[in-house]
């Protein structure tokens, strides 16, 4: 069996994840961490054993010895240039999402990885649900035959909004959405996208974050099928970092319903009110085992690389997403459908997202 060192950039709360799955995995011989916050990188030095822990992250991007590195670095705009170092490092990334702040960047960075024939891939841990991936298998195998319609609505508590918002000026469809956006383009491929009309709503986080409440998004594929997603981020305050889900996929022959609203799980305290465990996004430790998606989708980048696999999320498809999501923001500035592909035009290309 072959044995990697590994980085994680950004050991905070997705980052922590990431970085104490490795420590727990015999594909991982040496683990090295950076955090920029002194006490929580204490706190995971020691969680994890970590060979080096270090507030630079070029530490680790330099060091000969590390094969992969994972970032998970906040805000946003840092991925681009920590993910460009370490590819041209030769590194194996999985970066966060979203892959990029621009289509240009984006496209710089899946070049590099090709000439170097490096495994990168983004970090759209919503394939790695076990009812999504049963979803995608039964629109494949052609039990509900050709599709029709995806119909996805997500929703979040402000309190996880705020910690987006707070930290970057991205929209719901950048940095909510956009997993669900990826999902059904997934379940889709090769069908693509040619047309997308979005709406946003402001009347509550637009007065002290200049964020949009809500964004609605209808995409239109070259096959005539139709996805809508709809994504909200100010639900009231309930469990921390709470995520609601519901799908509708039709086909020509059955249709597919999954709730993943997390309400099969409700807690009721006099101090805290009604909760709902386990119903974060990434997931969450619960004893002995992992609720969620992110450690298993951990372990599949760590097999990609020691055993020669393909990536789960190829950066192409990742980069697909983002000219869906900003053209969704394009419509919802214009008012009006926006067309695909953009046809590399520079304006678009190095608009920021």
């Amino acid at each position: 069996m072959k044995q990697i060192n590994v980085g994680v950039i950004g050991v905070g709360w997705c980052g922590g994840i990431r970085a104490e799955t490795c420590a727990l995995n015999p594909l991982v011989k040496d683990l090295h961490i950076a955090e920029i916050r002194p006490d929580r990188l204490a706190e995971m030095a020691k969680a994890t054993d970590a060979k080096v822990a270090t507030d630079d992250y070029r530490r680790i991007i330099d060091d000969g010895s590390v094969s992969a590195v994972m970032i998970s670095a906040t805000p946003e705009d840092v991925h681009f240039p920590m993910a460009k170092a370490a590819l041209l490092a030769g590194k194996h990334v999985l970066l966060e999402k979203p892959v990029a702040q621009t289509l240009a960047q984006a496209d710089e960075l899946i070049a590099i990885a090709i000439e170097k024939n490096l495994k990168f891939t983004i970090g759209y841990s919503q394939r790695f649900r076990s009812k999504y991936v049963y979803t995608r298998e039964k629109l494949l195998d052609g039990t509900i035959g050709e599709p029709v319609s995806i119909m996805i609505s997500r929703h979040i508590t402000r309190e996880l909004s705020k910690r987006i918002v707070g930290r970057t000026r991205l929209s719901p469809a950048a940095m909510e959405a956009t997993h669900d956006l990826d999902y059904a383009l997934w379940c889709l491929a090769p069908r693509q996208p040619v047309r997308v009309y979005s709406q946003q709503v402001e009347k509550v986080l637009i007065k002290e974050f200049n964020s949009p409440d809500c964004q609605f998004i209808m995409v239109t594929m070259d096959d005539g099928t139709v996805i809508s997603v709809g994504a909200g981020w100010v639900l009231p305050p309930s469990y921390p970092n709470y995520s609601s889900t519901v799908m509708e996929i039709v086909g020509s022959e059955g249709a597919l319903i999954i709730d993943d609203t997390h309400r099969d799980v409700t807690l009721m305290s006099m101090e805290r009110g009604i909760e709902f465990p386990m119903s974060s996004m990434p997931g969450e430790q619960v004893g002995h085992t992992f609720a969620g998606p992110m450690v298993q989708e951990t372990i599949s980048f760590l097999e990609a690389i020691a055993l020669d696999r393909e990536v789960v999320v190829k950066p192409s498809e990742a980069r697909k997403v983002m000219e869906v999501y900003i053209a969704a923001d394009l419509s919802a500035e214009r008012g009006e459908p926006v067309s695909l592909p953009f046809n590399d035009d520079p304006s678009v290309r190095d608009k920021v997202a």
